[in-house]
């Protein structure tokens, strides 16, 4: 018998509001055609031959029978519930064929037509007018000027394709139709099935983020694979495409940059970011594999969805000749794999079983020779050897070589480990037989070694992404507290007075409130107050010449260096003056910025920026500084938030990090203090939106520490938005939202958002409740969450869902003792909620305290309306929820629950 008394609430999603598009039950063509060679006619008759499973309704006025169906002079005749209209007529008339469609129920239209924003003002006005139809009524569109969608498991081809698609496992979503086309004729050939294929078009209004959505939940996709030119919104995408990637393996073609972030930026590091770089940023921190081609796109997806675990990039070789296994080492070079060091036992065991004339080291050559029994032996201690990541295993047909044999040896290897292995079988016909078997096996196989070893550095990034995908910045608790408040007083200031440039002691004074060290910096505006200031600091000194309009000081003639004595120090006011009215007659100057001159000789120059990507928001740039930046080239960027994870994952992706440990006489740096910059940096850009670009450069760091010896920040007014982090591509971890309460009997809880790390704890919490406790919250009788499970209710994006935990710490360790959270609802308005508090802790107020909590955040967010589903038998949440306000009444699907709503 279920307690009545356990305060537990359930999540009980519904259908989601894109099933009408993927799963419709009936779909009208209008504009369909007896003419074959016509958009409409193509589309009707790929739907007539693809089988499709429910009601078809061709509409033209101008037929009585297409393609030997009734055909409909309108929407309106048909007189049954249509779930999807597929639109092919002339641009014109689409908006009063949506507003027909609306009044008629209909909830999603696909518009293949082209003439809308492509095609100029006339067309974007066109384009305005047929969404703010669709809106009006809520019809949910797809296009317009796209090749249409695909769902082969219920016989829907609403394309005008030449041909369908066989059914499988893998989604695709691409902007551009005519390379739908082109997949779909490599795929029939190749085997390859799909789950869906939506071509996107002009994204007027469903975008790549609602789509990503639906195939998170979709049974039918394992992987998921998009073709992108362009990206509309940055957090819906991000969202989307990191809790896709958190359950399926996604893999993405993009080409071309963003035309905004392929111009030179106003300062020198927006310049050195170009677009295409920030999303290679933004898809490691999404937990995505970025491909070149095609064929890529399919190979790395086939990888990805066997059953094996990648683990790391630390490559084996097994090849029965030498030049392919070279071939294959250089290619891993070129892509960042690295050959595996093979232990000592793993090439004593070798010995053992091959030849004295092996190769004694990776790649392992087991000579020409070679025996299915030799393949076997070997691939399997490689497989063993703890130092393996992978193998790749290639055979070249010789006189006496048994390929099948060989491929069979293999196949049988793998099966007993979860490690990668790839083949690479190379040639035709001799080889023809075992292709075919390892693609029965599941085994990616190629004809040469680079394909191959490139599908296993698409599998070792996967690997690297997925990590960096867990990691979720918290508060910088181990640091002093940053003055927030103070920095947007200066900078408000500064734009008070119309200025977007800080000035160095502007800037510095930025760095200085989030505790990055700086190197004092005053202003001479005469040579006599040079010399007065000079002396206050300390000679020696650096002068540089303070100007708004120039960022490169040493291109202008605008700095001196080591500057020892007053003589010295007056001769360069008047030199820096000059020199820049010379080099540079039309720059504003307000005198000569004086500072103690650094004195280092284990220091390295480097450079930290931040420039603002049109897509992506705030970008965090780190690399090699001084004068040579440009030239070099040699940076990383990385999407903030960070953590230390993130940051030591950016640093070692520069050539730079190679310097920064004992490097001929100089001792390593103090990394500790470098990561320490580069996390107060990204809380700059988390805390501050005016911020639009920033250099910090130099930064010298030797072993002693860090300083910021010059710094330039230009700022404005950030984009009005309700929203804390609306500047953000990633949601940070909100660490304004924990708090602190105490229980009446004088216990200290925190309660707090949920974090990735939190896995464990939340296991242990839900494995403690009470059986009835486990089937309230979950309608279901399970004892222990699933892996996916925990993912799903711990990796979380705290812009469209909120889960926050009540813990008490004993013996110095947290306790859960409750959680509650919400899930934004597609309409962006409303939200549905869960609550649980542990048995032993209820009927103290914490469900209370907690569904206070989650509707303030809820309130902040711009939600307006909180819904839940409670089992009518749960007396103490019907009541609870009473006391928070919520309406009570019976579901329509089920007496027995209760539908509880709360206008927020």
């Amino acid at each position: 018998m279920v307690n009545p008394n356990c305060i537990v609430i359930g999540i009980l999603m519904g259908q989601h509001y894109l099933s009408p598009l993927f799963s419709p039950r009936s779909v009208a063509v209008i504009g369909a055609s007896n003419r074959i060679e016509s958009v409409g006619g193509v589309v009707f008759k790929n739907m007539l031959e693809s089988g499709f499973q429910g009601n078809l309704y061709p509409i033209n006025p101008g037929y009585l029978e297409i393609q030997g169906q009734r055909a409909y002079v309108s929407i309106e005749e048909i007189g049954e519930a249509v779930d999807l209209a597929v639109i092919a007529t002339k641009a014109g008339a689409i908006p009063a064929i949506i507003e027909a469609c609306g009044k008629q129920g209909v909830r999603a239209a696909v518009i293949l037509s082209a003439g809308f924003s492509e095609a100029g003002p006339e067309g974007i006005a066109l384009e305005r007018a047929v969404v703010e139809n669709a809106r009006r009524y809520g019809v949910r569109l797809i296009g317009p000027n796209c090749l249409g969608i695909m769902r082969p498991s219920v016989g829907l081809n609403a394309t005008f394709s030449n041909g369908g698609a066989k059914a499988g496992k893998l989604a695709l979503i691409s902007q551009s139709g005519a390379l739908c086309t082109a997949i779909l004729d490599w795929a029939q050939p190749n085997d390859v099935g799909f789950s869906s294929i939506i071509s996107m078009g002009a994204t007027a209004d469903v975008d790549f983020g609602e789509i990503l959505d639906y195939l998170v939940s979709d049974t039918q996709t394992e992987s998921i694979l998009l073709y992108i030119e362009g990206i509309h919104h940055s957090r819906s995408f991000m969202s989307a495409l990191r809790a896709a990637s958190r359950f399926k393996p996604v893999i993405l073609v993009k080409v071309g940059r963003h035309e905004a972030g392929s111009k030179a930026a106003f300062s020198h590091t927006g310049a050195l970011v170009g677009a295409d770089d920030v999303f290679d940023a933004a898809l490691r921190r999404a937990g995505v594999v970025r491909v070149d081609t095609i064929v890529q796109l399919f190979s790395a997806a086939k990888a990805l969805s066997t059953r094996f675990h990648p683990t790391g990039n630390r490559l084996a070789i097994v090849t029965n000749g030498g030049g392919p296994g070279v071939m294959a080492s250089d290619r891993a070079a070129d892509l960042g794999v690295n050959i595996a060091t093979l232990t000592a036992e793993t090439i004593e065991q070798l010995n053992a079983v091959l030849p004295a004339t092996w190769s004694h080291g990776n790649p392992v050559d087991i000579i020409g020779d070679a025996t299915a029994e030799r393949y076997r032996d070997a691939v399997t201690l490689c497989m063993q050897d703890p130092g393996v990541d992978g193998v790749l295993t290639i055979l070249t047909p010789q006189a006496m070589t048994h390929p099948l044999q060989a491929a069979e040896a293999v196949i049988a290897v793998a099966k007993q480990f979860n490690k990668p292995l790839v083949a690479c079988w190379m040639g035709e016909g001799q080889v023809a037989a075992s292709r075919l078997a390892f693609t029965q096996a599941k085994i990616p196989s190629f004809r040469t070694p680079e394909p191959a070893v490139e599908i296993l550095s698409f599998i070792a990034a996967y690997y690297q992404n997925q990590k960096l995908l867990m990691q979720t910045p918290g508060p910088l608790a181990q640091h002093r507290a940053s003055d927030v408040e103070g920095a947007r007083l200066l900078i408000e200031g500064a734009l008070a007075e119309h200025r977007t440039v800080l000035n160095e002691m502007e800037s510095k004074a930025i760095l200085a409130a989030f505790q990055i060290p700086i190197a004092k910096t005053v202003i001479a505006r005469s040579p006599n107050e040079a010399l007065m200031l000079a002396e206050e600091l300390g000679l020696p000194v650096v002068m540089k010449i303070n100007s708004p309009d120039i960022s490169h000081k040493s291109d202008s003639g605008g700095i001196r260096l080591n500057l020892g004595n007053a003589e010295a120090v007056r001769a360069a006011y008047h030199e820096i003056i000059q020199a820049v009215q010379l080099n540079r007659p039309n720059a504003r100057i307000d005198g000569v910025v004086i500072e103690p001159m650094a004195v280092k000789p284990n220091g390295r120059e480097l450079m930290l920026g931040v420039t603002t990507d049109p897509v992506f928001g705030p970008v965090i740039t780190f690399s090699a500084g001084g004068i040579m930046v440009e030239v070099l080239g040699d940076r990383a960027v990385a999407l903030p938030p960070l953590n230390s994870y993130l940051v030591r994952d950016m640093i070692a992706r520069t050539r730079v990090a190679k310097l920064l440990g004992a490097f001929r006489h100089m001792p390593p740096i103090d990394m500790d203090a470098l990561e320490g910059v580069l996390l107060r940096v990204s809380e700059m850009v988390c805390e501050l939106p005016w911020i639009k670009e920033m250099d910090i450069n130099p930064l010298i760091v030797d072993e002693n520490g860090v300083i910021a010896v010059d710094a330039r920040i230009v700022v404005n007014f950030p984009a009005p938005s309700a929203h804390r982090y609306a500047h953000m591509a990633i949601h940070p971890y909100p660490t304004h939202l924990i708090s602190h309460w105490q229980l009446p009997d004088g216990a200290d809880i925190v309660i707090r958002p949920i974090s990735p790390e939190d896995a464990e704890l939340e296991q242990i919490f839900v494995r403690g409740l009470s059986e009835e406790a486990r089937y309230f919250r979950f309608m279901d009788t399970l004892q222990e969450l699933t892996q996916n499970m925990l993912v799903r209710f711990t990796q979380i994006d705290y812009d469209r869902e909120m889960a926050l935990i009540a813990v008490l710490e004993q013996d110095d360790k947290e306790i859960e003792l409750g959680v509650c959270r919400y899930i934004t609802n597609p309409d962006g308005d409303s939200c549905e909620f869960a609550l649980v508090i542990a048995d032993e802790w209820q009927h103290k107020g914490i469900g209370l305290k907690l569904m206070n909590s989650l509707m303030q955040v809820a309130v902040s967010k711009g939600l307006k309306q909180m819904e839940g589903e409670v089992m009518g038998t749960n007396h103490a949440m019907l009541a609870l929820v009473e006391r928070l306000g919520f309406s009570i009444s019976t579901s329509s699907d089920d007496v027995a629950i209760k539908r509880v709503v709360k206008v927020l």
